[in-house]
């Protein structure tokens, strides 16, 4: 069977099985705190485990994308060396909400496998949960009862808590589970030793291909179990090892899944598959990280410096690092796997399909910047590394030389240099990382990080039962609420309250708009709400106290200014994504967007700056809009295909339900899906104006605008600025000429300056010629000088490094008040003398209270104290060469 074919058979199974087959939910997770990425098929159905929401089908079957790369489910570094470890791959998975349980389940599970793919019931080996005494949990009976009905009990395993307990997180759902594992291992092997044995030993072709998860409790923050009131079946089955398992291969990258790209990669760089372990290796990273970076700038995360992007980034830069070392690519290459990875799954995902081009480009602008990246960090290697030594006693009794760790991290930290591509330069070079450093400035990073973004989140106090939230902010700013459930929050020591209503007019933040903020009332008192947020299918209430009584009945008020505003600010982002269309053409589509009460900013897919021309047309084009008045056509429940068929725009990486919410301001203008609130016609927008456009990824621009009252503000402050230059130009009859004429005469005296300062850079430099001064044979030059720039300090060393041999240079400045320092070494002193500029610079600095770096042979510093420029420092710089000669 091909990989289409068992993907097919597994969801036409389940389909004959009652259940509803529904889209894969994009990679990238929003609205929920606990996630960057959907890392298992259960994330898109976790309001149903949590009962934040009721689910339309009791049961249902998907093929999911899925990304594990950080976290608890942390395989990168695995990829690609092993056979079987992936950053994204698709779980095929089953699920029941209240419906069947753990019979059902396994019967069903066993049909699939050995019914309709023909797997050798002798190869396969089950295991259950063999209960947990400091947990109170006994052994999984039900489970094993219904495994011995179709699998010999000889074949049955008792699994422990790490194995066979599935948890979604340190809180929440969780339940007993029973793995499917098989044997690939040839006859031959399995007669010398038992699969039995080997089953979750890391055995590369004793593997689990399926895990039946049986939620029945949920745990509490306080780390206790509780009976959920609804059971529930998650399962997830590897669909690469299921493809390995069923076409007989012994690695996952052996499959149809992954030949069509690892054929690719060696026939365009002339190395064969199979030929050499390290290049196999790169050829495995490569096209698994293709998938991985692939889907998840088609489903909106663009590589980045933060959070889900710098993880992308990360991948991305993994599979060039091992393209670069390893197959000798030192030119773009990686995103020309984009468009035989779209085909070969345009019928499952046609997401990447669609934005092919799109997804290719941004990957090779990243692949541009980063190979840059590998130069300068390969440059700074080579530069830097001679002076990072230590010296440790190699294993053969003689020395061998160390690069400082704080280094590496420097190189990895700063410029993105990988660790062990650090480590390989090293090898070469006979040194070794002192990795003990490296992991310790790596660890201090993290925590760094971690202890910035840590929210502690208590348990759920249930307030009143049985309800969900209504949300009634389209029609009403004001409700009557009551509160159906709390809990407490902690960031930074910074305690707060999430608040659950029956009713709420308050927007949470989502699809780019900002949440409302606003009040809660009851007789006795009133609740600031400062923010509204969205987890999963909650609507949290931010507040910084609870209310005295819990129980009482709230008056619910939106902040109306504030709401107002920000309707202003979308719907512009409407008009103007409909604009750009319609000027730069049908490849824009929205890619980012944040709109508040200030402004809307919104990224949008393009690959080359705005012009002005172009800017201008975009704003008369929102600006005729909002003077035509169109009144808001908005359709709630409306099917997703449907709203297609109408022409709606929707966004890749949005999960959308069966119904739809349509936002239209001119069917032949501007209809998109959204859930956000807007203005109830155009007119209400006052005046749109663009502020600033430029780049914020490969491929991705970004335009900021204002209305209404910003635009009004942004106006009154033109004039005020334009009123103030006229007053200084004492109010010129053209403001204009007055402006460039005083800048064409400015330019005049700068020349003239500058013609000055060269000629006074010279005789300083003659001056200090004459004042030259053999030390053990080296050229010494120490002086104070009076110069007004660092500029012309440099400018002057370096023209005496090329005039004069085995130079040693110190120059000494007073500029703007501060101290000022250089040092400048010849080439030939750096080399065979050892000598360090950076170093001298970092002693000759604490004579002046300041500190400095540079290069080995040009360093600066700077300090606080002039006056110890006059003190013994230019003695202390000779003291240098004395020391290097005395060695």
């Amino acid at each position: 069977m091909t990989s289409h074919e068992i993907r097919k058979a597994f969801l036409d199974f389940f389909a004959s099985k009652g259940h509803q087959i529904v889209p894969s939910a994009p990679l990238i997770v929003k609205n929920d705190p606990t996630l960057m990425f959907t890392n298992a098929g259960m994330n898109q159905f976790k309001d149903y485990f949590l009962g934040n929401s009721s689910p339309k089908y009791k049961r249902v079957a998907d093929t999911q994308k899925c990304l594990r790369v950080s976290g608890k489910h942390n395989d990168l570094e695995e990829v690609g060396v092993d056979t079987y470890h992936h950053t994204m791959f698709e779980m095929l998975g089953n699920w029941s909400f209240g419906d069947y349980f753990k019979e059902a389940a396994i019967a069903w599970a066993w049909e699939l496998l050995t019914g309709v793919y023909k797997l050798s019931a002798d190869r396969l080996y089950v295991t259950v949960f063999e209960g947990d005494d400091s947990e109170k949990l006994d052994f999984d009976t039900e489970a094993q009862n219904c495994w011995e009905k179709w699998i010999d009990k000889n074949r049955i395993i008792n699994g422990n808590k790490k194995d066979n307990f599935w948890e979604m997180g340190e809180t929440g759902p969780c339940g007993p589970c029973s793995e499917i594992h098989i044997d690939l291992r040839s006859d031959e092997e399995r007669a010398k030793i038992d699969g039995k044995s080997l089953v979750n030993t890391g055995h590369s072709l004793v593997v689990e291909i399926w895990n039946l998860v049986f939620m029945q409790y949920n745990r509490m923050s306080d780390g206790k179990l509780v009976p959920l009131p609804d059971k529930h079946v998650d399962t997830g089955m590897g669909f690469e090892r299921l493809c390995m398992a069923i076409q007989q291969k012994k690695s996952n990258y052996d499959t149809d899944v992954f030949t069509p790209l690892i054929n690719y990669i060696s026939t365009n760089s002339g190395i064969v598959y199979g030929s050499n372990e390290k290049t196999d290796i790169a050829m495995r990273v490569i096209s698994d990280h293709i998938r991985a970076i692939s889907f998840a700038i088609a489903d909106g995360q663009l590589p980045s410096n933060n959070k889900s992007g710098y993880v992308i980034r990360r991948i991305l830069r993994r599979a060039v690092r091992y393209s670069f070392a390893f197959l000798n690519m030192s030119s773009p290459f990686i995103y020309k796997l984009v468009p035989v990875l779209a085909n070969q799954l345009k019928d499952v995902f046609p997401e990447l399909k669609s934005q092919e081009e799109f997804v290719a480009r941004v990957i090779r602008e990243e692949e541009t910047s980063f190979l840059r990246t590998l130069e300068a960090g390969l440059k700074k290697l080579d530069e830097l590394a001679p002076f990072s030594l230590g010296r440790r006693v190699g294993d053969e009794g003689g020395e061998k030389g160390v690069l400082n760790g704080e280094f590496a991290f420097e190189l990895y930290d700063t410029f993105g240099f990988p660790i062990d591509l650090t480590q390989l330069i090293a090898r070469e070079k006979n040194l070794s990382v002192d990795m003990e450093a490296f992991n310790a400035a790596l660890i201090q990073q993290k925590e760094r990080s971690r202890n910035a973004n840590v929210v502690e989140s208590g348990d759920w106090t249930i307030v009143r039962e049985g309800e969900e939230t209504k949300f009634v902010g389209y029609e009403l700013l004001e409700s009557e609420a009551e509160i159906l459930r709390f809990r407490k929050t902690s960031t930074k020591g910074k305690n707060q309250f999430q608040l659950v209503l029956n009713v709420t007019p308050f927007y949470a933040e989502s699809g780019g708009q900002i949440g409302d903020t606003g009040f809660l009332e009851s007789a006795n008192e009133r609740i600031e709400i400062i923010d509204t947020q969205k987890e999963n299918n909650l609507i949290l209430h931010i507040c910084e106290r609870l209310p005295e009584n819990l129980s009482a009945k709230f008056h619910a008020s939106v902040n109306e200014t504030k709401r107002r505003l920000t309707e202003n600010n979308h719907s512009a982002t409407h008009l103007m994504h409909a604009a750009l269309r319609a000027v730069l053409g049908k490849h824009v589509a929205q890619k980012g967007s944040l709109v508040n009460e200030e402004l809307t900013r919104f990224d949008f897919s393009h690959f080359t700056k705005v012009s002005d021309e172009e800017m201008e047309k975009i704003e008369k084009l929102v600006n005729e809009k909002i003077r035509e008045d169109i009144v808001l056509n908005e359709k709630r429940n409306v099917p997703l295909e449907e709203a297609r068929n109408q022409g709606a725009m929707a966004l890749f990486g949005e999960k959308y339900g069966e119904f739809v919410r349509m936002i239209t301001f001119d069917k032949n203008y501007s209809v998109e899906l959204c859930g956000g609130t807007h203005v109830s016609s155009t007119g209400k927008i006052g005046l749109f104006k663009i502020i600033s456009e430029g780049a914020v990824a490969a491929g991705v621009r970004r335009i900021e605008a204002i209305t209404a009252k910003g635009t009004e503000q942004y106006v009154k402050d033109l004039e005020i600025k334009l009123q103030n230059i006229n007053e200084i130009l004492k109010n010129p009859a053209d403001t204009i000429k007055a402006i460039n004429s005083i800048i064409a005469e400015r330019d005049l005296l700068k020349e003239q300056f500058d013609s000055f300062m060269r000629e006074k850079a010279n005789i300083i430099k003659s001056e200090l010629l004459k004042k030259m001064i053999q030390i053990k044979g080296i050229n010494f030059i120490g002086e104070i000088i009076e110069i007004p720039s660092a500029e012309l300090i440099k400018d002057i060393s370096f023209e005496l490094k090329r005039e004069v041999g085995n130079l040693y240079l110190v120059l000494g400045a007073k500029i703007e008040g501060k101290a000022h320092l250089s040092v400048m070494l010849s080439d030939e002193l750096v080399n065979l003398n050892s000598m360090n500029a950076t170093k001298i610079i970092k002693e000759l600095s604490k004579d002046i209270q300041g500190g400095g770096g540079g290069q080995p042979f040009y360093a600066t510093a700077g300090g606080k104290n002039p006056d110890g420029l006059i003190s013994n420092i230019m003695n202390k710089a000779k003291s240098f060469v004395i020391n290097i000669d005395e060695k």
